[in-house]
């Protein structure tokens, strides 16, 4: 029996590599959460630097509860189970009226990850409609091997390399997935998706949590960290991140600086260059 979604849900997950929208908050809570990063935001210079977006839930102790809430867990353990890490957060911001896109890509291309399937939910903090650039997704991609990716380095496109699929994308198959505030959505590590430029009058403001199973295993680097969010951990193949007590907490300053380091050597390997940037959605 499953915990959230229904077995609807699963299947069309396992067959098409993606579900939307999964209910997690009341709107108003949602609304919240963006009024908290909004005030850090203000506080520091009007926008975040890429510091602040990556693992990013050792930087602000309400994201760190959040990857442990059972509204965002019951579903995560629906598609992979109960033993359940957190390998990334990270924010994702288009400003309204912004050129910035995200092109067609695979995930599994660039993370390393291997041996346990790897979701990534993507919780709304305002809406993000099709006008303001929502995600959209190719069905059953994830079913198929990689496919080709070109390293463009395109100025509006916010990921690392501006790496796009160069082959195998049908535009006229891609599936929107708008969500409101307080929903998600999940697709598979495996799915290929792109989002286009914010062309309405908001900001369409988001955050990724990345979950796997905990036999997953990184293959770039000697190194890699993940949050045990639930269940156990027999097999140890990341470093647990610690808990922060308070956002921004000092005690941990240092491991997140070294994790934030680590995910970007992983995310930036084989690039021709580093462009300051983060994989994003």
């Amino acid at each position: 029996m499953t915990k959230a979604l229904s077995e609807a849900e699963v299947e069309l997950y396992r067959r098409e590599g993606y579900v939307f929208p999964v209910p997690v908050m009341p709107a108003a809570e949602a609304v919240e959460l963006r009024a908290n990063l909004e005030a850090f935001e203000a506080a520091h210079g009007g926008k975040l630097e890429p510091e602040h977006r990556n693992k990013a839930h050792l930087l602000f102790k309400w994201l760190d509860d959040l990857i442990r809430d059972a509204r965002m867990l019951d579903p995560v353990e629906d598609l992979i189970g109960p033993n359940i890490l957190c390998w990334n957060t990270i924010f994702w911001i288009k400003e309204a009226g912004a050129a910035s896109y995200v092109s067609w890509h695979q995930d599994k291309r660039y993370w390393g990850l291997v041996e346990g399937e790897v979701i990534s939910c993507w919780l709304a903090l305002s809406p993000a409609t099709v006008e303001s650039g929502c995600m959209r997704v190719m069905p059953g991609s994830h079913a198929r091997d990689v496919l080709p990716h070109e390293d463009l380095y395109h100025p509006d496109n916010v990921l690392t390399r501006g790496q796009e699929i160069s082959a195998g994308i049908d535009e006229d198959r891609a599936v929107y997935m708008p969500l409101q505030p307080g929903q998600m959505s999940i697709h598979s590590i495996g799915t290929a998706h792109a989002s286009a430029p914010n062309r309405s009058s908001d900001r369409r403001i988001g955050v990724s949590m990345h979950f796997m199973p905990t036999h997953a295993r990184q293959t770039i680097g000697d190194w890699d960290s993940a949050a045990l969010v639930r269940g156990i951990d027999e097999y140890v193949n990341f470093h647990h991140t610690p808990l922060p007590a308070i956002d921004q907490d000092p005690e941990i300053a240092a491991f997140h600086a070294r994790a934030a380091r680590a995910t970007s050597d992983i995310v930036y390997h084989g690039a021709e260059h580093r462009t300051g940037k983060l994989a994003a959605r």
